[in-house]
């Protein structure tokens, strides 16, 4: 992984254009392709970004003729699209490099692991005519924990809790915004999945068009006997 702190500016071109001026920024480059762009605020959200598979070009002044006053000018090409992240810098605070080695990967507990496993056995719970893409779809900012098809056969991104908070619809909201780069998924919706909804993050994720499934854990696993309620 490669560090860089550096005054530049950042314009996103493609099918989304997007523009960050001049300021002080975290420029981050993973080893699968992936760069990504963050302030010193908005959380681990990053600014902006280019997820891989992509290729980055690195301009100097001594080879090209600037029409402004960067010293670098980093060219991040989609391979995919002709979407591609244009960062130019001006001046460099800090560089570094760093080998990361091969990450195991998030580790859930006991009962989220459980749920994206019944879930994805158990997929048509979300409707007649869903089919399972993948578990732990990965992205530049992490794995989405079910990507799924419905009966239409547009593409469903589906982020699991057992309680679901705030912080979970912001979550796969940035998954989706990323998602929905690619040609191949788009258009992606959203699909928040717990055992327990608070009030407030339903109302966010249904204001971002994202539905809300409430999942029965005990019925999933086959130790609920629905014959034997009194309620």
């Amino acid at each position: 992984m490669r560090l860089v702190i550096a005054d530049c500016s950042v314009d996103y071109e493609g099918r989304l254009k997007a523009h960050l001026p001049l300021a002080t920024r975290l420029l981050m480059v993973k080893a699968d392709g992936s760069v990504l762009v963050h302030s010193d605020g908005g959380s681990y959200k990053p600014l902006n970004w280019m997820s891989p598979p992509a290729t980055t070009r690195i301009e100097t002044r001594e080879d090209q003729d600037f029409d402004d006053e960067a010293v670098e000018r980093w060219i991040v090409q989609a391979a995919k699209s002709d979407d591609r992240l244009v960062v130019r810098i001006f001046a460099k605070h800090h560089e570094s490099d760093h080998q990361l080695g091969v990450d195991p990967g998030l580790i859930k507990d006991g009962v989220e692991a459980d749920l994206q496993r019944l879930l994805a056995e158990q997929i048509e719970t979300l409707g007649d005519g869903y089919s399972l893409i993948r578990r732990e779809y990965p992205t530049a900012i992490g794995p989405v924990d079910i990507l799924a098809r419905d009966a239409t056969g547009h593409t469903v991104a589906i982020e699991l809790k057992r309680r679901g908070d705030i912080d979970g619809v912001e979550q796969l909201t940035r998954y989706l915004e990323l998602l929905n780069r690619d040609p191949v998924l788009s258009p992606v919706r959203g699909m928040f999945a717990a055992q327990l909804i608070k009030p407030q993050a339903r109302t966010l994720a249904e204001d971002r068009g994202i539905a809300c499934v409430t999942l029965d854990y005990d019925a999933m696993r086959g130790v609920d006997d629905s014959e034997g309620r009194l309620f």
